[in-house]
């Protein structure tokens, strides 16, 4: 076979399976769905050809090992390669891929019969990829580029070393996971199990991204407790829990959200606020690269509760706050073998590496801080989460390049 045969019609195939994660449920994984698209993908790889295939009941994970078929391993680190098989909080069910070949970087292309469009004046990236076949969305539904882009570059590169046993390569284990986008799919990965000694998600963007700093991350639960009587009556018994909210959110830093911050600026963002004037809650996410400043955002917003109870003169503002993921930096550069050996596959390969602070969190966050480091490399998804995302299938196949150089490299470096 050749390296990237059956890269598109596997790709293609994923992202109509839907497998969006579920943040209410409280299984492992979140949606049946997940579970069912995990049997399929672990029927695959044993297909294919490799080796201790099983499916986790603790963590929900696919895992599957290629052997080493080397003479003499002594020494070359076992890699692994990770990807998440569930999609984002988005209109995910009957997506209809569009394939657009040779798109000429100009014009704007059609989104089905949705009446939207991916347009080059709105979205600069498409500039770059004069030439390139894209696969888009029809615009009523997301791609699952993210990250079935992924899932579809481990696989086809594990496939064609084990149909070229002439390339030789060490150990290389396989993870694909769920609930990657409600960040609770890595939270019990079994490292032990897993059995490599370094590892890459298969997550990023576009071509070259190579990310090994992420924001620290929490999320803050409000409950906003009101006392609604009848308007008519309502003055000095009245207590409203919308107005409750606006105010709570009125004594944050009104320029530290998303939309007004960039590179290492952390913010607070508020992404729910529903209710009544009786009862109402809000959601926030914290995060900031700094895990001190990570620290004092998180003070504020208590501090802020604590003050208006105060006032009030009861608690009618209750917070409950978890943290989510940390900066996984903190892990890595302690020794950057990982994220060296990542930059040297891909300036082989003529690709310069993309090295920033993510806006965001992987897998690897959580799995690096249990003893792996685990840095994030480009799987090739642009516009991701919604109906404007697409992929090159160019960009996924220097992925899977990249991936091979990777394997090379493990067995030079003993």
């Amino acid at each position: 076979m050749t390296k990237y045969e059956n890269l598109v019609p596997r790709f293609l195939k994923y992202v109509q399976t839907e497998t969006r994660s579920d943040e209410s449920s409280t299984t492992i994984p979140s949606t049946q769905s997940q579970v069912d698209f995990a049997k399929e993908i672990a029927a695959e790889l044993k297909e294919i050809g490799l080796s201790n295939v099983r499916i986790s009941p603790v963590c929900g994970y696919v895992y599957a090992t290629l052997p080493s078929n080397l003479d003499d391993d002594t020494n070359v680190k076992k890699v692994g390669f990770i990807a998440h098989m569930d999609t984002a909080d988005f209109n995910a069910k009957d997506v209809k891929p569009q394939v657009i070949e040779n798109y000429d970087g100009v014009s704007a292309i059609k989104l089905g019969q949705s009446g939207y469009e991916l347009d080059p004046n709105e979205f600069a990236s498409l500039k770059k990829y004069a030439g390139h076949t894209l696969i888009t969305t029809d615009g009523t539904t997301l791609l699952g580029a993210d990250d079935k882009a992924g899932v579809a570059e481990i696989i086809t590169m594990v496939e064609y070393l084990i149909q070229h046993p002439e390339i030789k390569h060490g150990e290389i284990q396989v993870g694909i996971g769920p609930d990657e986008e409600i960040g609770t799919g890595a939270d019990k990965f079994e490292v032990d199990q897993f059995g490599a000694d370094i590892a890459y998600t298969v997550d990023g963007g576009p071509l070259g991204e190579l990310e090994y700093e992420t924001f620290n991350a929490a999320q803050a639960k409000i409950k906003l407790i009101g006392k609604s009587v009848h308007t008519a009556t309502a003055k000095g018994l009245m207590v409203n829990a919308l107005q409750l909210g606006i105010d709570y959110q009125n004594q944050l830093p009104a320029a530290e959200v998303p939309e007004k911050t960039e590179g290492r600026e952390g913010f607070f963002h508020l992404f729910a606020f529903n209710g009544t004037v009786d009862e109402a809650e809000m959601v926030y996410i914290i995060r900031d690269h700094d895990r001190n400043k990570f620290e004092e955002r998180k003070q504020l917003m208590l501090d802020i509760a604590a003050k208006m109870n105060q006032q009030l003169g009861e608690e009618r503002v209750v917070i409950e706050m978890k943290d989510q993921y940390y900066n996984m930096r903190e892990v890595i550069e302690k020794d950057m073998t990982v994220v060296d050996l990542a930059k040297e596959a891909m300036e082989n390969l003529d690709i310069t590496p993309e090295v920033y602070p993510v806006r965001g969190g992987t897998d690897g966050s959580k799995i690096s801080f249990m003893g792996l480091p685990t840095p994030n490399l480009f799987a090739g998804g642009e516009n991701m989460h919604g109906r404007f995302e697409y992929v090159s299938v160019q960009v996924m196949q220097q992925a899977i390049d990249v991936l091979l150089e990777i394997v090379r490299l493990t067995t030079e470096k003993k």
